[in-house]
């Protein structure tokens, strides 16, 4: 059976996906310590580091970005994130202890290396009432134009207590523009506090399953419809990022639950 959810190590150092269903995009987890580094290529993919706590500077070609981050934790401010083009050297160095994701995507884009601060970052919320979210936009074409990338979109939700999350239910599996496009997917999972949990549900032509997120769980999505619920008392933090055949989003809703995005505009009238 394909696995479309998994746990990563927290290893020091580099921290890979134990399976991958997806065809397009990875994900590797780092952890480093004061002075302590990571050197790699890009090769022919597109990296986009993201600090989830701490500190790092951040060497990519001929750019040296010091000092990287600043927040805790992910639950303690928005990011600060490094595009890395491919075909482009890089050194991750740890300025005391510090989390970094590598999502990555197929790239043959050339450009330069670019640093995305927390500035830069729009904020806001979507949905409404128990299905309501905050969220970070890390890297969406739509809404930072200047943000040059192949295929890689980004960004950071955070589901309240008790609250779903990208509900209802969407999915974005073939490009059938302006209705949907073709976008693989992934869930980097934290909860707050963190011996919380949440609920992924997820569910395509072959299985429905739901799936109990903990810190650094992920769920991968190549095709198929996903939602996020957390339970009461906790907050769920996910990194989500996709790639696919061009940055245009289009996402096609549950036909079963869909009605209940109809709900929003009347919802967010009376406050809620």
């Amino acid at each position: 059976m394909t696995t479309y959810f998994t746990s990563l190590d927290t290893n020091n150092g580099v921290n890979n996906l134990n399976a991958n269903p997806c065809k397009l995009l990875d994900f590797q987890l780092i952890e480093l310590q004061d002075g302590q580094t990571h050197h790699a290529n890009t090769g022919d993919r597109e990296v986009l580091a993201v600090i989830l706590g701490g500190k790092a500077t951040i060497q990519a070609g001929d750019e040296c970005f010091e000092n990287v981050g600043g927040r805790a934790s992910v639950f303690t401010g928005k990011p600060h994130s490094v595009y890395i083009p491919c075909q482009t050297e890089f050194t991750l160095t740890g300025v005391g202890a510090v989390e970094i994701g590598l999502c990555s995507a197929p790239s043959d884009l050339a450009t330069k290396p670019y640093l995305i601060s927390p500035e830069q970052v729009p904020s806001g919320k979507w949905g409404a009432a128990n299905f309501s979210r905050n969220f970070h936009q890390i890297l969406v074409e739509s809404v930072q134009p200047q943000f040059a990338a192949k295929r890689l979109i980004a960004g950071e939700t955070y589901t309240p207590s008790g609250n779903w999350s990208t509900y209802p239910p969407h999915k974005h599996e073939v490009d059938n523009l302006p209705t949907e496009a073709f976008h693989e997917e992934m869930y980097f999972f934290k909860v707050d506090p963190a011996d919380g949990f949440g609920i992924a549900r997820f569910h395509n032509d072959e299985i429905e399953v739901n799936f109990t997120v903990r810190n650094n769980t992920i769920l991968m999505v190549p095709n198929g419809f996903h939602t996020v619920a957390s339970a009461p008392g906790y907050t769920t933090y996910y990194l989500w990022f996709l790639a696919g055949n061009h940055r245009t989003q289009a996402v096609l809703n549950d036909p079963v639950t869909g009605w209940v995005a109809d709900l929003v505009p009347s919802l967010r009238k009376v406050g809620l």
